[in-house]
């Protein structure tokens, strides 16, 4: 776009027209902006926005590797989350890559665990396997199993083809910056495989969900508590069920979660359940989080 506009014929110049000369004036273009005046411009701009733009240029390519641009949209503790990732800040990089290193999923704790930022709002997102999580009965072959599947970005899910009691647990310590952040089971009834490259779910060992609902609940070190209930009933598609929100007031300070998942009444069986994760992101996708 840059290039087009960059020179023009802007009409035939002179009185006398006879002498049949053309003059070409050459107007100021995008490319000849001041890299400090772009830069301020694509500031108000998302990162995937400044990306495209700064494709058009070698104006707009420079201003989109400035460090006070880039700074303005990392997380106000990110110093604390590079040093979770690299173990101490790089001095060569530079805040667009550092940006872009947070924007990957970074793993932790015995890869059980990633984070990562979302990549248009630089929000802070967690995930925790379903290894990380205390399982009642987890060893117990008769009743659970891990699966592998593409569907996980752990690569695995827990299954229960057939348990009385029901109780996951869970926890987390992480050094969220200030907001607030809901927290969700991925789960799904059924297990997907594939036969000649289809998917196909199999619920044959789905039953006991919906006679009795299923309590979420989470809490906080700083004495926040939530809690829900819901029974499962949609089966062959993994849904993210919501168990409460909470708020960081403190971003130099590393908070800690947990959360459990129960169905304990022991009057009757349940199974054919699948466990990817628990997963918390900033509340503001919380309304996209439950379409899916």
């Amino acid at each position: 776009m840059g290039a087009d506009l960059s020179v023009f014929i802007s009409g035939i110049t002179g009185s006398d027209c006879s002498s049949g000369s053309l003059s070409l004036k050459s107007e100021p273009s995008l490319g000849d902006l001041p890299e400090s005046c772009v830069a301020l411009v694509l500031a108000s701009l998302d990162p995937p926005e400044i990306c495209k733009l700064a494709r058009l240029n070698r104006a707009f390519r420079g201003a989109s590797w400035a460090d006070f641009l880039w700074e303005s949209k990392l997380p106000s503790n990110y110093q604390v989350l590079v040093r979770k990732v690299f173990g101490e800040l790089p001095v060569d990089l530079g805040n667009r890559e550092i940006y872009a290193r947070l924007c990957r999923a970074n793993s932790f704790d015995c890869e059980t665990k990633k984070f990562w930022l979302h990549k248009s709002t630089g929000g802070v997102c967690l995930s925790i396997a379903s290894k990380g999580l205390s399982i009642t009965g987890i060893d117990d072959r008769r009743y659970w199993s891990h699966i592998p599947t593409e569907e996980s970005g752990f690569r695995t899910v827990a299954f229960v083809q057939q348990i009385w009691w029901f109780e996951v647990d869970g926890e987390v310590e992480f050094p969220f910056p200030m907001g607030t952040y809901s927290l969700f089971f991925r789960l799904q009834l059924g297990w997907t495989s594939k036969w000649f490259g289809r998917k196909i779910c199999n619920t044959e060992h789905v039953h006991g969900w919906d006679i009795k609902p299923v309590q979420f609940q989470l809490w906080t070190s700083d004495g926040q508590h939530a809690a829900s209930k819901c029974f499962l009933n949609e089966t062959g598609k993994w849904k993210y069920y919501h168990v409460g929100d909470f708020v960081v007031d403190k971003s130099n300070a590393a908070t800690k979660i947990n959360f459990s998942m129960t169905q304990i009444d022991c009057t009757h069986t349940k199974g054919g359940l699948c466990l990817d994760s628990v997963v918390i992101y900033p509340s503001q996708f919380r309304e996209r989080l439950k379409r899916f």
